[in-house]
């Protein structure tokens, strides 16, 4: 981790509808983060919350703005991206982020960022929210989202 979480509390919003939006790779991993978005969705009290699938994370952006499109009021992306050998690994996350970035300020609507993008599956485990792993990165994406919903 790369310093402290700040004190986190759980905006609510009662009218919201909110996508989340999952890679199909590494299952295990992206099971745990929708898992930690929904959780956090439950605890806001939205009104709606349905998962879409992509086959990967770069689909994530055009997925994202399908949603708004389908009048979601926020996103909440997860995935993960695992280093290899070769340099798909920058491509794929440069292109994610910034599709991501520019579907956000197209539509003026949140998206939480929770895809990972990490060295190793060891990484992923310890940022995906399940029971022993040091951080939960859907929880936290989804209350980005929420949070500026709230703006």
């Amino acid at each position: 981790m790369a310093g402290h979480a700040p004190e986190i509390t759980v905006p609510k919003a009662p009218n919201a509808r909110v996508a989340i939006i999952s890679s199909s790779w590494h299952m295990d991993i992206c099971n745990d983060l929708i898992v930690g978005a929904q959780r956090a969705l439950l605890a806001a009290e939205v009104k709606e919350a349905k998962v879409f699938f992509v086959p990967g994370s770069f689909e994530i952006p055009l997925a994202s703005q399908k949603a708004f499109e389908q009048d979601f009021d926020a996103v909440v992306a997860v995935g993960l991206v695992l280093k290899g050998e070769t340099p798909h690994f920058d491509y794929v996350c440069q292109g994610v982020t910034q599709g991501v970035l520019d579907v956000q300020l197209k539509f003026s609507k949140p998206i939480g960022y929770g895809v990972l993008m990490c060295e190793n599956l060891d990484q992923a485990i310890a940022r995906s929210g399940r029971p022993g792993s040091k951080e939960d990165k859907g929880f936290d994406s989804a209350i980005a989202a929420l949070s500026l919903l709230n703006l």
